[in-house]
């Protein structure tokens, strides 16, 4: 409970310790670790010494705990005392993550786990906790609200911050360090900001004139900023050691300034007293915090091109846990198997402990980021395993004795499909067309030779209608395997493989459909349009798109359903770059080259019925580095802002391999750019001319299709007005747009060129890490090789409700293939557990809850109006109804089921949801 105020006190300082605990930033993770052991050695030693100590806030993440209690595992029954006798807070987080590097997904995993480790403990804060979060999602009131937090804390979005956290006094979009921040949906939470930081209650003194000098600074700071007399000071800072002398600090404050009570505070006292003393009238902040009114120096936006790998590496973690992973292990658990909770949860914290600020926003020393990099092998790993395991067992059940017909020659496939719309595309499977085990006791050359003459002539692809289906094998000759039993030994065998490329046609959302390759006389394969893909001698078509090749390697691309041409589409830019792993710095007066002016080596490399593809080379000459005034102004820490240096003269030859794709059921052309890199201090964007005239553009955010204006605000000084996105960013007008796509390219920029042009960075190269001091990072130049890949999706304007965006979203999904056998089973061979309906709605996640076992599924409504969703399954045998539930998945108000639909789904029960504008839907299917 809040102390009762004083009422001879004029004004109430609420004093609360905390430490920021980056866990690997310009040191390394273990070193910072052993600082931490220490930190948390010193804190339980001072609450166990005396009660004038009052709390401690754990910095909002729970691998805090995990951390300490690694090194100090017997004192987890000390740790805990304090955290539920409520002097050491902890949660709500599991990490303090980048907002707009990471999924939306991975943040509700976050907010779940960290929810659930707390619980262990205690009881999770309910503090919406964003201390150094460079820059904030437009959606995060809503989530907060989801998870019952009704606030916000956070240091940077709204104010300007430049060089070491300084902080401007003009261009507020607050009057005070207090306000109300409102979300997409309309949700609306209290806001508090940093105004002087998270450490302006810092190493308060002890003695009394130090401690004069410091007050007198430090209360003026807060009074500029604060709405009430109640004021705010963080005692703590980046791995700050706690300050034992805290309570002899605070009796001397209390003698120089008698009029003011000095309160050794936390969280939810502070917001109490708040919110009772509130006497002015806050403002209102909308949707994303980023900077926007600020002169574009010090937002950090950067981050979102430093160490691109390591995004690629995210996006490809991210998608095979919430978009593979879990919904293939729900779908199996549908079928009675048990769902991998412990495994699933492991393999997101593995990949959670890279979403930190400094670690994903690829700014931190050299060897951060090579062990982020085996973090990101090892969640996927997990996640594949569990992948393996899923579509083994559900394809167990997937009647395959359609195929029995073609003989004992038949090998059957199945293909999934994990997103949450029908899907059609070019998939890739490697086949074992014979097997011979070594438990057969056949000698290891009869086994090679029996398998190098298995004959794979006469053979085609079908689907269980037995329709052929195009396709390329290529013969991987003899190869060896393995199984690994459940009940017995590993089982290792020779065999001969194959691997087959095809067009899968129509697999239903979070469903499956079944092909099979067999031997058959009639080796007619024809296309069911009739459609040659090629066109012409740079040229490829289907019914909805045309694509040429110009000598320069760019392309235009015609919609054949809007009429609409994009033309010089896929040029390369090249600058220099002389910030660093926070911010992108132009050499002054320096002019972009581009490859608009060279000649490209071009040739068609695939021509099939399903897919036709181009290579198109580049040989281009760029600087192979700055010059030698780079290396002085780093060492004598000159703001990157104020940095003379220009390139050097050196050069050296970037080749750039571009494979430009067009399949059968495409709706866009897919770009795979590929270089190796041997350049430093650059950047590198291809670019895509809109010639579309808006004045605004949209792209993907955390549960949101944001808004952002082309032109930035008149208090941007910074040439460059780069920002984040997540899949895709999407510039349009009334009647047509054009969608680029990307896979773990998170910075791109509309370019106010009058073309609009989207720029989409591919790599960018720096050798220092930045911030306050000079740490050089010389693999952040990222030399070597490098693949980027987009979509380039043109559409009719309506992209919410059209399918540019579902196939923006298709595009960031793997898809899953494995072989299986000919068997009965309970699964028809085209087959998925749901179905649902509604316009403008985006599917999220499907997976089952850890407590309750009931199916979660969630949508997001990409519009600003209200949309109706509409789900069936056939998959539930329990009288239980569907809820409606939060990010938390806790239960909520019932769904009727209902008959009275204008179209049935399935046989089975069936509900109908209203989505409010951009609101995020989570139901919740008792099992």
């Amino acid at each position: 409970m809040t102390e009762q105020k004083d009422k001879r006190k004029t004004k109430r300082a609420h004093i609360i310790s905390h430490t920021h605990w980056d866990r690997e930033w310009y040191l390394p993770y273990e070193k910072h670790h052993m600082r931490l052991v220490q930190l948390v050695d010193s804190l339980l030693d001072e609450l166990d010494e005396g009660a004038d100590y009052k709390s401690f806030y754990l910095d909002g993440q729970t691998i805090i705990i995990d951390d300490y209690l690694q090194v100090r595992p017997e004192q987890k029954e000390r740790l805990e005392k304090h955290i539920r006798n409520g002097r050491i807070v902890i949660g709500p987080w599991y990490i303090l993550q980048d907002a707009f590097l990471t999924s939306g997904e991975a943040n509700v995993r976050n907010m779940q786990v960290g929810h659930r480790d707390a619980k262990r403990y205690g009881t999770p804060s309910k503090i919406g906790y964003f201390p150094d979060t460079f820059g904030l999602v437009g959606q995060t009131p809503q989530l907060m609200l989801q998870s019952g937090i009704d606030n916000v804390f956070f240091g940077r979005g709204v104010k300007p911050t430049g060089f070491n956290n300084t902080v401007s006094d003009e261009g507020y979009e607050s009057s005070f360090s207090e306000l109300m921040w409102e979300g997409p949906d309309g949700s609306k939470v209290l806001g508090v900001l940093f105004a002087n930081w998270y450490s302006n209650g810092n190493e308060i003194p002890v003695d009394e004139a130090s401690a004069r000098k410091f007050w007198e600074t430090k209360l003026a700071d807060a009074e500029k900023y604060a709405s009430t007399n109640e004021l705010l000071y963080m005692n703590g800072c980046d791995h700050q050691p706690i300050q034992r002398d805290l309570p002899e600090a605070i009796r001397m404050a209390e003698q120089l300034h008698p009029d003011i009570e000095f309160v050794h505070s936390n969280f939810p006292d502070y917001l109490t007293a708040l919110k009772e003393s509130a006497e002015h009238e806050l403002s209102t902040v909308k949707g994303e915090l980023r900077s926007q009114r600020t002169d574009g120096w010090g937002t950090l936006v950067n981050t979102a091109s430093a160490r691109v790998y390591l995004k690629q590496m995210n996006q490809l973690g991210q998608a095979m846990l919430e978009k593979v992973a879990e919904p293939l292990a729900s779908y199996a658990h549908l079928l009675g198997h048990a769902y991998p909770h412990d495994q699933l949860t492991y393999a997101w914290k593995t990949l959670m402990q890279n979403h930190p600020h400094d670690s994903i926003c690829g700014c931190s020393v050299d060897e951060v980021h090579r062990e982020m990099v085996t973090r990101f092998e090892k969640s996927r790993h997990v996640a594949e395993a569990m992948i393996e395991e899923s579509t083994s067992q559900i394809a167990a059940s997937v009647d395959t004795s359609i195929f029995a017909s073609y003989g004992e020659d038949a090998r059957p496939l199945i293909t999934f499909n994990t997103t949450g719309w029908e899907r059609s595309g070019v998939v890739q499977i490697e086949l074992d067309a014979a097997r011979i085990y070594f438990r057969d006791g056949m000698s290891l050359e009869d086994m090679a030779a029996r398998m190098n003459n298995v004959d794979l002539s006469g053979r085609v692809l079908v689907d269980e209608k037995g329709a052929h289906v195009p396709c390329t094998v290529e013969d991987l000759g003899l190869q060896f395997g393995y199984d690994l039993p459940d009940d017995r030994f590993r089982q290792p065998y020779s065999c001969r493989r194959v691997r087959i490329t095809f067009e899968a046609g129509n697999v239903p959302a979070l469903g499956l459909k079944a092909y099979s390759w067999v031997r058959s006389e009639d080796q007619d394969v024809s296309v069911s349009n009739g459609f040659a893909l090629r066109s012409g001698e740079r040229g490829m078509e289907n019914e909805y798109i045309a694509v040429t090749i110009a000598d320069n390697g760019s392309f235009t691309l015609k919609d054949k359903r809007t009429g609409r041409t994009y033309q010089d589409l896929g040029v390369y830019e090249n600058v220099g770059d002389i910030g660093n792993e926070y911010m992108f710095k132009q050499p002054e007066n320096e002019a972009a080259l581009t490859t608009k002016e060279l000649t490209a080596g071009i040739q068609i490399i695939e021509d099939t019925p399903y897919r036709v593809s181009y290579e198109i080379l580049h040989d281009w000459e760029i600087p192979a580095s700055a010059d030698e005034v780079l290396d002085r102004e780093q060492r004598e820490l000159i703001y990157y802002p104020y940095r003379k240096a220009q390139r050097s003269k050196q050069t050296t030859t970037l080749r750039i391999r571009t494979i430009l794709s067009l399949s059968r059921s495409g709706k866009g052309v897919q770009v795979q750019t590929t270089f190796n890199n041997q350049a430093k201090d650059h950047r590198v964007r291809a670019l895509f001319p809109t010639d579309l005239a808006t004045a605004v553009h949209h792209l993907d955010s955390m549960f949101e299709i944001a808004t952002r204006d082309n032109v930035p605000a008149p208090e941007w000084q910074n040439p460059s007005n780069t920002q984040h996105q997540q899949s895709f960013v999407n510039v349009s007008e009334e009647q047509a747009g054009l969608v680029v796509a990307n896979l773990g390219l998170n910075e791109y920029e509309v370019l106010q060129d009058g073309r609009n042009t989207i720029a989409v960075t591919l790599l960018r190269a720096v050798g220092e890490l930045g911030d306050w001091g000079l740490f050089p990072t010389p693999e952040a130049q990222c030399l070597g090789e490098h693949s980027f890949q987009m979509e380039i999706i043109p559409h009719d304007g309506s992209s919410a409700s059209s399918d540019a965006y579902i196939e923006a979203y298709q595009f960031q999904v793997p898809w899953t293939l494995v072989q299986t056998d000919v068997h009965s089973g309970t699964l028809s061979s085209t087959h998925t557990p749901f179905a649902w309906q509604g316009e403008g709605l985006a599917f999220s996640s499907l997976k089952v809850n850890e407590e309750s076992g009931d199916l979660m599924m969630r949508w997001y409504n990409m519009k600003p109006d209200t949309s109706l969703l509409t789900l069936a399954t056939n998959e539930l045998d329990t009288n239980e109804e569907a809820y409606k539930s939060n990010i938390l998945e806790e239960k909520g108000e019932k769904l009727v089921s209902s008959s009275n639909v204008s179209t049935k789904l399935f046989n089975g029960k069936e509900w109908s949801i209203p989505a409010g504008p951009c609101e995020i839907v989570t139901v919740g299917l008792p099992r």
